[in-house]
């Protein structure tokens, strides 16, 4: 175990001590005269998995104060194109979240709300959440890792960033420093994502997302960092995907939604990669909208936005990942029918994205039971 505690102000050095009661460990450190102490133990821990997700009460104390935290044991790493949980190769079978309570449409911040959200993760198969595409409240996170999900959390740098503007940089390295440190105990939160769906082509784009990358791993080594990208190029049924930003992190990860906003070039089996290098691969987004009930229309059209069509998007999905090298996980979007002012629709979105999986009133649509029955079998 590696870590360190920080006292508040500049202090004359004083011995701090570690206590794990159920492993009868009792840690002393010295502090420096700033307040700063290095910690450095070992100890045979029950590790936190999805399968055991084993949590320790921990005590730092030091003369006049104490804090007391849950915490867990694990080890998340990347070892050639595979990841490994406890040194145990993992496939992480995700889905995207939405900070929202369905059935207030309203923000989801409590208790009993993220409960709502991350049972359904939990009854769908899923041994993670990506959070999107912010840092979500401290019980979602806190829940997660005491039910068996590992958690996946973003900073908000998204599409039409403009980094060129010097003020820019600093509030990424400010969010990304505030994610960090709020959840740097977390032993669910096993991935670091630092943008979604950018462009090669903005001004700036790249050095600023590579010195922040570099800045995350200098603070954290201890979790996997990645960049979401979408600019992949599709021809001949072919997927070319590259980006600079790919040099820098630890998976691949991708955002394609063929089938809906992409025709298909061909059979779902017969799709070819072309990846820029050899790490793991993480498909972060993949679906099309569909409004429960619907059997308006053709059911082979997406325009009939029927339960049908999004069902067989998930069905040639799969399909599809069977033949995608080096796959690691995979993240439809999204678990719930969301509110959103651009999705206007007067008939089969009325103010919803309906991508989720589960409609704004709890109900499972077709492609549920897909993506169950897939994560069940992998």
């Amino acid at each position: 175990v590696l870590g360190w505690v920080q006292l508040n102000g500049v202090n004359q050095p004083e011995i701090l001590k570690i206590k794990i009661p159920e492993l009868d460990i009792e840690y002393e450190t010295l502090s420096n005269n700033e307040g700063f102490a290095e910690i450095k133990f070992s100890s045979e821990f029950e590790l936190w998995s999805p399968e055991n997700p084993k949590l320790y009460k921990v005590i730092v104390k030091s003369k006049k104060d104490e804090v007391t935290d849950e915490i867990g044991f694990r080890n998340i790493e990347v070892k050639g194109n595979k990841v490994l949980l406890n040194n145990t190769p993992i496939f992480l079978k995700s889905v995207n979240i939405h900070e929202e309570n369905p059935f207030k449409a309203a923000k989801a911040y409590s208790k009993e709300d993220a409960l709502i959200l991350l049972n359904w993760a939990k009854d769908l198969g899923c041994n993670m959440v990506r959070l999107a595409h912010y840092p979500h409240s401290e019980y979602m996170v806190k829940l997660a890792e005491k039910m068996g999900l590992m958690v996946w959390s973003e900073i908000p740098v998204y599409q039409h960033i403009e980094f060129s503007n010097p003020e820019v940089p600093q509030k990424m390295d400010l969010m990304m420093k505030e994610m960090i440190r709020r959840d740097r105990n977390r032993c669910a939160v096993v991935i670091w994502s630092l943008s979604n769906e950018t462009y090669t082509s903005t001004p700036n784009r790249d050095s600023a997302l590579i010195e922040l990358t570099k800045q995350c791993k200098l603070l954290d080594s201890t979790r996997l960092i990645t960049h979401v990208i979408n600019n992949q190029g599709y021809e001949n049924n072919t997927f070319n995907v590259w980006d600079t930003l790919y040099n820098y992190v630890d998976i691949i990860a991708l955002n394609e939604y063929l089938g809906w906003y992409v025709p298909w070039q061909g059979k779902p089996s017969d799709t070819k990669w072309k990846f820029v290098n050899d790490k793991p691969v993480f498909i972060s987004e993949f679906g099309g909208e569909a409004l429960f009930g619907s059997n308006l229309g053709p059911k082979d059209e997406a325009a009939s936005w029927s339960e049908e069509y999004q069902e067989k998007i998930y069905q040639d999905q799969i399909e599809m990942f069977n033949e995608v090298p080096n796959l690691i996980g995979v993240s439809p979007w999204i678990l719930v029918d969301y509110r959103s002012s651009g999705r206007m629709h007067p008939v089969y979105q009325k103010g919803y994205n309906r991508k989720g999986l589960i409609s704004e009133k709890g109900e499972k649509k077709k492609a549920w039971y897909i993506m169950k029955e897939y994560y069940e079998n992998n």
